[in-house]
């Protein structure tokens, strides 16, 4: 009989298994995972369950084993969009207290990997083949096998890390909060946008702009700017029509949007003295034609005496369909590897 979490590969290796979770803003996306001895990771299906349909993770949990229809792994790796410091998580964007000091009581685990969600997706940057990343600016090179890499991706909010890579394939993954220092604006327009959200919140983070629903504020802004009566329409319909260009304001805001992540991601290389950068998420992975066809590489260079410097750098996105959960697979590997072994 096989022991809790262990199975055999087709192979008749020992394989651990898992759960991995992904705890965003609006989604709780979760897959049974399974990692052999050498860390490498098989991911199965994804289930992505809506946050707000549900009191907490454990009700959400029982309900991903509900539909999996079978006894779960008692390990999981579970990222979550939020700050992982002390033993309670306020998650940032959505309702759910997450007790991390006691989640493997609550959730019935053996072993849990509890990380930030971008934490996560530079541990998917730092395992993903050189095929999962498409070139969106810089120099059309392969990521640096060592140094510092930036890694960013809008959705609810907007989330930041970086990854330092050293010898031998090791690296450290820095969790940071990056999405909520303040928005900057480089022209005019930047600035029609930073007072309208003046008026509306307290401070202004970058991250009321480029995120998900950062591009109603971006639309509304464009509309005072011709004059337009400000049109009321959620954040879904704005992407859709400007995506599709059925609507030039919408199409207008969109390429906006690109500016903005553009110059933040450009930010960010300054702060952490990347050598690349990575943008992640599924906003950046849908957008991933018009970023490139837009100023979003005009923008990341766009800083003043830095200007040469920032064209030096390489930029991908990384195509993997489910970073969160791949790299807090891998999260989970690195953390227990040596009882893996």
């Amino acid at each position: 009989m096989e022991a809790p979490g262990l199975s055999l590969s087709a192979e008749g290796e020992t394989m651990t298994d898992l759960v991995a979770l992904d705890i965003g803003g609006t989604h709780a996306r979760f897959a049974l995972a399974s990692v052999d001895g050498e860390g490498r990771i098989a991911l199965g299906e994804p289930e992505t369950l809506r946050t707000d349909d549900y009191a907490s993770l454990r009700t959400a949990w029982e309900e991903f084993e509900r539909r999996c229809g079978c006894e779960l792994p008692r390990n999981a790796a579970i990222a979550i969009a939020a700050p992982v410091t002390g033993e309670t998580v306020r998650m940032t964007n959505n309702s759910w207290v997450i007790h991390t000091g006691r989640i493997d009581e609550q959730l019935g685990l053996d072993r849990v990997c509890v990380l930030n969600d971008f934490a996560a997706v530079a541990h998917a940057v730092a395992q993903a083949e050189a095929s999962e990343f498409l070139h969106l600016a810089g120099p059309d090179v392969p990521l640096p096998a060592a140094g510092t890499i930036s890694v960013l991706g809008p959705g609810t909010g907007l989330g930041v890390a970086h990854l330092r890579r050293g010898a031998g394939g090791n690296y450290h993954v820095q969790a940071t909060e990056g999405g909520h220092v303040d928005f900057a604006p480089v022209d005019h327009v930047d600035d029609i946008i930073l007072a309208r959200l003046r008026r509306l919140h307290r401070r202004v983070s970058v991250e009321r702009v480029v995120s998900g629903p950062g591009i109603v504020a971006i639309h509304h802004a464009l509309a005072s700017l011709e004059g337009r009566a400000v049109p009321e329409e959620d954040d879904r319909t704005i992407w859709e029509n400007g995506l599709a260009g059925t609507d030039s304001l919408a199409a207008a805001a969109v390429e906006r949007f690109c500016l903005s992540l553009g110059s933040a991601a450009g930010d960010f290389a300054l702060a952490h003295g990347a050598g690349a950068v990575v943008i992640a998420g599924g906003l950046g992975y849908r957008i991933r034609e018009t970023l490139r066809a837009s100023g979003f590489a005009e923008r990341f260079r766009f800083k003043g005496r830095y200007e040469q410097m920032m064209a030096g750098l390489p930029v991908k996105l990384i195509t993997h369909p489910q970073p969160g959960l791949f790299g807090a697979a891998a999260a989970f590997a690195r953390q227990y590897r040596e009882e893996l072994a």
